[in-house]
């Protein structure tokens, strides 16, 4: 067994449903999917509870590589943040010219805020998000969900507020939420993905060995031309637009211009 530590909305967005059939196919590999906030991802990672790890927080995973336990640290696809709330749009975010004028809107009217509240990547970019608009966000308008991206846009729709989400999510709910897309195509709104190998060297203890084999498989298997082209190609014939844009190969500085 290839054990894979990812996000709920990698997790939430069908994609891997596509994918690790394949990944089995080819290579006689199981793979035992656990799908938590980034964090949590990170964090098992970083307890030799992974063997391999599909993550889109940057900057948190680039502590793991520099501690020596993320290897084989590649780059596989980006998607994006958008930012959603109900069609009357209280807070005039469709017309704010950026970020921090969107968010500065929702504090100022005190327009409903639904958080993530849970340590994932998409509630660590949210809360950076406020931090460059200089504000702290609290009080009755801001609303920990505690919940997944799913379940959060639910709570979203329902209560008429706003939330970030990933686009992904958002397009596969759609159909069931009554919200609309207010803010998108800014930078500080991709959602970069990178998939590694945790370290073997670094756990030589555990009652499980890692499986290095099996990660190096996975991650190959990921970035490879194939898989790639499956990935660019995801949700087209659902959504009439593709969920994901490949990158392995690229830069970080290339992405989003």
């Amino acid at each position: 067994d290839v054990v894979l530590a990812t996000t709920t909305s990698t997790q939430d967005s069908g994609l891997l449903d596509v994918l690790l059939p394949i990944f089995e196919e080819q290579t006689g590999y199981r793979v035992k999917t656990i799908a938590v906030g980034t964090g949590a991802a990170l964090e098992m990672g970083r307890k030799g509870e992974a063997d391999v790890l599909l993550v889109h927080a940057p900057a948190s995973e680039k502590a793991l590589v520099d501690e020596g336990i993320g290897i084989n640290y590649q780059l596989v696809m980006h998607n994006d943040f958008i930012i959603v709330g109900p069609p009357s749009d209280p807070a005039n975010l469709k017309n704010c010219n950026n970020l921090n004028e969107a968010f500065q809107a929702i504090a100022n009217t005190e327009s409903i805020f639904v958080s993530r509240g849970d340590d994932s990547g998409t509630h660590k970019k949210e809360l950076e998000l406020w931090k460059k608009a200089n504000i702290t966000p609290g009080g009755n308008w801001y609303q920990e969900s505690g919940a997944g991206m799913g379940q959060t846009l639910n709570i979203a729709s329902e209560k008429e507020g706003y939330t970030l989400t990933d686009r992904a999510t958002y397009l596969a709910n759609k159909g069931n939420l009554n919200l609309e897309i207010l803010l998108e195509g800014e930078k500080d709104l991709l959602n970069i993905y990178h998939v590694m190998q945790v370290n073997p060297e670094k756990f030589p203890d555990l009652s499980v060995p890692i499986n290095a084999e099996g990660a190096k498989a996975f991650v190959e298997f990921m970035i490879s031309p194939d898989t790639q082209k499956i990935i660019g190609e995801f949700g087209k014939d659902k959504f009439g637009e593709s969920l994901f844009t490949p990158d392995a190969g690229k830069s970080m500085d290339e992405l989003g211009k």
